[in-house]
């Protein structure tokens, strides 16, 4: 076969409709025609730029929330620092270059990325080359330490499954073959689990819900492991609270395209459903809030001056409409959200508030949360 469609067509021929999230899977990770095989993804030359590639403000702003926290949890000697999809290293290397002030911070930090892609992990290498870093395909089992980890636009990227509502049931789309294209398909028999149980009070018939358990999985060992021995993680990436219609979405050359035009040259995401992976953490979590309140709280504004007393003409430009676009509501500041997960009776990490202390987990249920505008967080 020379491309992922040929291949995918004829898999499904021989072996009937595939599910969704194979599908985006394939797409995404194909050892051959997968779209992270391609050498650029990321900026003007690929399908979509990142908060860190817009400006070191933002990795930096980052860190210093890290690094609080890690003060606030006693500034314990021995702690693992992970991001989980680090794209080309450039928020990594934004945050180690922020601790370099806080040496005592660096000293104890063993510092983790995982990273599925083989192409983006050698330019991660090159980038971070002065560092000792350990990488991963998939989120390990660490060792008994505080944990501080960073997922910034990581869970859309995960395989989603959706299933539309008929009557009381939900059955799950799939990707299938007509006429020599690929289409979605449906599943004749409904799909039952208590994850779309407690969807049919907000939903009615026609209505799309999207799960994507392989996130609420990793939120799962994430939050044990932070509520067990210590640490924070920060999930920044478009979405809401809960998810609602298909978000399911595809970008080629900065622009939306659909679903199953050119597999393997796409860059296919779906909006976070951010319940899921608070409620199913097993720890403390934030409210959440939105990309731009969280960047203002945490100094941007001042941070931008501070950097802009040294620009002029072009490069000030720039500077100026990379702070809008990070933190405007217009732009990413309102799109994108914000959630952390700490311990239990610890405090909340600078930058979020009305921090929840709860046991609630999924356990068949999840009783519905109210919604509150107020300084554009979400509860």
């Amino acid at each position: 076969m020379k491309d992922l469609g040929s291949l995918l067509i004829n898999e499904i021929k021989n072996n009937g409709p595939m599910p969704l999230s194979s599908y985006i899977q394939q797409c995404l990770l194909h050892p051959t025609f997968g779209y992270y095989s391609k050498k650029t993804v990321f900026g003007v030359d690929g399908d979509f730029t990142t908060a860190p590639e817009i400006s070191q403000m933002f990795g930096e702003l980052i860190a210093l929330s890290i690094l609080q926290t890690w003060i606030d949890q006693g500034s314990p000697s021995q702690i693992i620092l992970t991001e989980l999809g680090p794209g080309r290293g450039t928020m990594m290397a934004d945050m180690l270059r922020t601790f370099k002030s806080y040496p005592k911070f660096l000293k104890a930090a063993e510092i983790h990325l995982v990273e599925a892609s083989s192409n983006l992990k050698h330019i991660q290498k090159t980038r971070l080359s002065e560092y000792n870093i350990v990488w991963h395909e998939k989120l390990p089992k660490f060792e008994k330490k505080h944990l501080f980890l960073i997922a910034n636009e990581f869970f859309d990227a995960l395989p989603i499954e959706q299933y539309l509502r008929k009557g009381d049931n939900f059955f799950k789309r799939t990707v299938q073959v007509s006429d020599g294209k690929l289409e979605f398909g449906l599943e004749e028999k409904p799909t039952k689990n208590y994850f779309l149980d407690m969807r049919l009070s907000d939903t009615s018939n026609g209505d799309i819900v999207e799960l994507n358990l392989s996130a609420a999985k990793l939120s799962k060992n994430i939050g044990e492991h932070i509520n067990n021995f210590g640490g924070a993680a920060i999930f920044i990436d478009y979405g809401d609270w809960r998810s609602l219609g298909d978000t399911l979405q595809a970008v080629k050359n900065h622009e939306y395209c659909n679903v199953f035009v050119s597999p393997g040259e796409l860059d296919i995401s779906a909006h976070v459903d951010f319940e899921i992976l608070a409620l199913n953490s097993g720890c403390a979590f934030s409210k959440l809030t939105t990309q731009g309140v969280l960047l203002e709280r945490l100094g941007i504004t001042e941070r931008a001056n501070n950097l802009a007393k040294s620009l002029k003409g072009k490069a000030l430009e720039s500077h100026i409409a990379a702070h809008r676009r990070l933190t405007h509501p217009k732009e990413m500041g309102s799109i994108f959200k914000a959630l952390s997960l700490f311990p239990k009776n610890s405090p909340c990490p600078p930058g979020f508030s009305f921090c929840i202390n709860t046991d609630q987990h999924f356990k068949g249920s999840i009783t519905p949360l109210s919604s509150s505008k107020e300084s554009g967080e979400t509860l």
